[in-house]
């Protein structure tokens, strides 16, 4: 039995609440809210020349925590430190021992890999020591990390911009964009034709299908025009007949279970979420969402780990599901084992549910729309991983005429298998759907109604997205579970790379400027074989065989020199970044706008200024066409005057036009989208906000015109609401304005609503709210 004083410290609220249900009154638990003490910010806080000696302080406005954490400790027998089970965690755990100088003999570290009854009373049960292993390796990485920042940075300052960083990782990061991005300015567009037959059975109406050229035995590149002429020439002369037929059943094995990185990658790309985001939403799901009926539930693994492990005890509870809801054909003879990648720590199990028998949608009620989205596809994934491959009947047919193949290819689902739950996402496009294909004898004659060759060229790599990016660095060892979100994060923030059209990441011409610095002077910090190898000697130290001290002692050497050469090569020199020019024409004195960064962030504005001063928000061009003119849609942002909150609207590209005779006013608070109204054609849209919204048709003369008061979502604000008019601030505009007709009649509700209000004034100012009105005041 536990002393009503044994205290257990976590580092947030909800994580707290959870864990406290567990254990009952005789522990108290108390969060830390994350880190309690760090490097300040004002200085480099390394003693470089005493050992690399870390200068750790408390960290302001934690003062009442941290006072109120050391009395608890004082007063209590026992302190289990809980933190989050990795390098970070155990750091956070050793910075609470000695910030509140908890005595040896009364601290225990205590993890928890999924935050269940089961799991939290057996780790209590049985407590360690700090692992100062880990430690170490947190505080080399912290350190290392600090020694480039702080040190780097000051020459991006003198010598390009203020307010750049750099950093081991992000500039690794950054290097990836910028270099996937001159790859495809270098690209070359090669030619290359195809040929279609449309081919049928000597019997008409007996099945007709259409093959792609193939080639003769082999495959054949058609390079030109002329080399797919000359095969359509020999073709139209010749017979056709079905050379071979090949049946056969091809399984398809799940996915295996989430990582880290898998999980930020299949939420980018199915959920749309960002790695950020991801990983703030995981957390949650791990530290507990109160659930109807049983309190706050710890509903997934730890998310932070590489490892692909799963424990007996969960794959047995998947099984029992999975035959137990979809019947025993679903559920393999054997459980399946997924193999970890030999540069993995595997220190924790797969991210999956801590209890696979929690259903999402039986507890969709108790979640966010996100983390019922993100707990379904890791609940999904997870059951998966353990189910029966997924059987298609695969049929492909050639046909041959004069020596040359064309092949008809087409599979169809026969045992759904896995897929009955879950089907991984991919970043490249889907494979063109294939018709069914009659059944046809090899030897069987056929007859062609028609040929055709088309011209296509070769395409440029696409540009990595937050997904490929994370996958990219996980390939190349660069960075840790951990690491992947915050670095995507600040390259983006430090604008170095910018996301265009939902998902593609480009760099911008700052990003490529520090990272052509980078890779001249500093080329071990972006060196890809360099930063991973630094990974993996930060394992070692983890693992107790380096020494942390040696560590950044070898790399400090190296990098101290290269700092020294670089401040006396760019000495009196500064780089100049290239204007980012926009296709967008300045309609005061016709020049091309270029792309500026200010408080609001990134903007539009002339390259003439002085002389000229015209900015305006920056252009992100929308699907569709303004109904008004036919021009281009454009998404903008401003700022209200009144709240200081930024607002978005769409608009025609005309609206700022400086001719009135071209000039267009449309302008709306609904989003544009691609799909084009199945009756009158115009462009329809469909209500802003979160979640599926259903398009619809402004055209009031389109028979398909949907009314304001039925498109859902977000309602028009009153027109007091709408009065005032916000500020003119860099890189805002003014907020959508009504039209004349809806000013008229604005006006009239306004004068009638007044007049009434006159009357009813006396009454009003009497009456006083009862305590039930009160109440409900308060709650809204």
């Amino acid at each position: 039995m536990a002393n009503k004083t044994d205290l257990v410290i976590v580092e947030s609220p909800s994580k707290a609440k959870t864990i406290g249900k567990y254990l009952g009154p005789g522990y108290e638990v108390k969060a830390s809210m994350g880190h309690v003490r760090d490097l300040p910010k004002s200085r480099l806080s390394v003693d470089i020349e005493h050992g690399f000696t870390p200068d750790y302080q408390p960290i302001k406005g934690k003062e009442d925590v941290i006072s109120d954490l050391k009395k608890a400790a004082k007063r209590s027998d026992k302190v289990y430190l809980a933190t989050d089970p990795d390098r970070e965690g155990e750091a956070i755990s050793w910075h609470l021992k000695e910030l509140l100088s908890i005595p040896d003999d009364k601290t225990y570290r205590v993890t928890f890999n999924e935050i269940t009854k089961h799991v939290v009373q057996q780790s209590i049960a049985a407590p360690r020591a700090i692992d100062q292993n880990l430690v170490d390796a947190q505080q080399a990485r912290r350190i290392l990390d600090r020694i480039v920042g702080y040190q780097l940075s000051p020459l991006l300052w003198k010598k390009i911009r203020r307010g750049l960083s750099a950093g081991r990782v992000q500039s690794v990061a950054t290097r990836l964009v910028v270099e996937r991005e001159l790859e495809i300015r270098a690209f070359q567009p090669q030619e290359y034709w195809s040929i279609e037959a449309d081919l049928e059975r000597v019997a008409p109406n007996l099945g007709s299908f259409k093959a792609q050229f193939h080639g003769r035995d082999k495959k054949m590149e058609l390079h030109s025009e002329a080399e797919a002429q000359a095969v359509m020439d020999a073709v139209a002369a010749g017979a056709w007949s079905v050379s071979r037929v090949k049946r056969q059943e091809k399984n398809r094995q799940p996915a295996p279970p989430f990582t880290t990185s898998t999980l930020q990658q299949e939420a980018s790309r199915k959920l749309n979420m960002s790695p950020a985001r991801t990983m703030s939403v995981a957390q949650q799901l791990y530290e507990g969402i109160d659930i109807a009926g049983q309190g706050a539930v710890g509903l997934i693994t730890y998310m932070r780990t590489d490892s692909l492990r799963l424990s007996d005890e969960a794959v047995n509870a998947a099984r029992g599901f999975i035959g137990q809801r979809y019947g025993s054909a679903y559920c393999p003879a054997q459980p399946r084992k997924f193999k970890t990648k030999g540069n993995a720590q595997d220190a924790h199990e797969a991210i999956r549910p801590s209890d696979v028998t929690l259903v999402p949608e039986d507890i969709k009620k108790d979640l966010t729309a996100e983390q019922f989205k993100l707990y379904k596809l890791i609940w999904s994934r997870f059951l998966a991983c353990q189910m029966a491959n997924a059987v298609y009947d695969s049929l492909s047919i050639d046909a041959a005429n004069s020596g040359y193949i064309f092949r008809a290819s087409h599979s169809s689902l026969k045992f759904s298998g896995f897929t009955a739950v879950y089907e991984e996402g991919k970043d490249e496009e889907e494979e063109e759907k294939t018709s069914p294909l009659p059944d046809l004898k090899e030897g069987e004659p056929l007859t062609h109604k028609g040929l055709k060759k088309d011209q296509h060229f070769t395409q440029p790599p696409a540009r990595y997205s937050e997904a490929s990016l994370i996958r990219a660095l996980e390939e190349q060892g660069i960075g840790r579970p951990s690491t992947y979100a915050p670095t995507i994060s600040t390259i983006m923030n430090r604008e170095y790379v910018v996301k265009e059209g939902g998902k593609a990441l480009r760099p911008t011409p700052l990003g490529e400027v520090v990272t052509g610095l980078m890779k001249d002077k500093f080329h071990d910090i972006v060196d890809y074989d360099f930063t991973a190898q630094m990974e993996q000697r930060l394992d070692k130290v983890e693992e107790g065989s380096t020494d942390w001290k040696a560590l950044l002692a070898d790399f400090y050497k190296e990098f101290s020199a290269e700092l020294t050469q670089a401040e006396q090569d760019l000495d009196g020199e500064r780089i100049k970044v290239p204007a980012e020019v926009s296709e967008e024409i300045c309609p005061q004195c016709g020049k091309n706008l270029v792309i500026k960064s200010g408080r609001f962030g990134r903007f539009l504005a002339c390259p003439g200024w002085p002389e000229c001063d015209f900015t305006m928000p920056l252009v992100v061009e929308m699907p569709g066409k303004c109904p008004q003119c036919g021009g281009r849609l454009f998404k903008r942002t401003g700022k209200s005057k009144k709240s200081g909150k930024q607002y978005t609207f769409y608009c025609c590209e005309h609206r700022s036009a400086k001719d009135e005779a071209s000039k267009c006013e449309f302008i709306t608070w609904d989003v544009p989208v691609k799909d084009n109204c199945p009756v009158c054609g115009q462009t329809m849209f469909k209500k802003s906000g979160r979640g599926a919204k259903k398009p619809f048709c402004i055209n009031e003369a389109c028979s398909n015109f949907t009314p304001e008061e039925k498109r859902g979502g977000w309602k028009k604000p009153s027109a007091a609401e709408e009065g005032a008019a916000p500020a003119e601030t860099e890189g805002t505009e003014e907020k959508p304005k009504k039209s004349a007709a809806k000013k008229t009649a604005t006006k009239k509700t306004a004068a009638k609503a007044g007049a009434e209000k006159k009357t009813t004034a006396k009454k009003t100012a009497v009456k006083k709210p009862t305590a039930a009105k009160k109440t409900a005041a308060k709650k809204t």
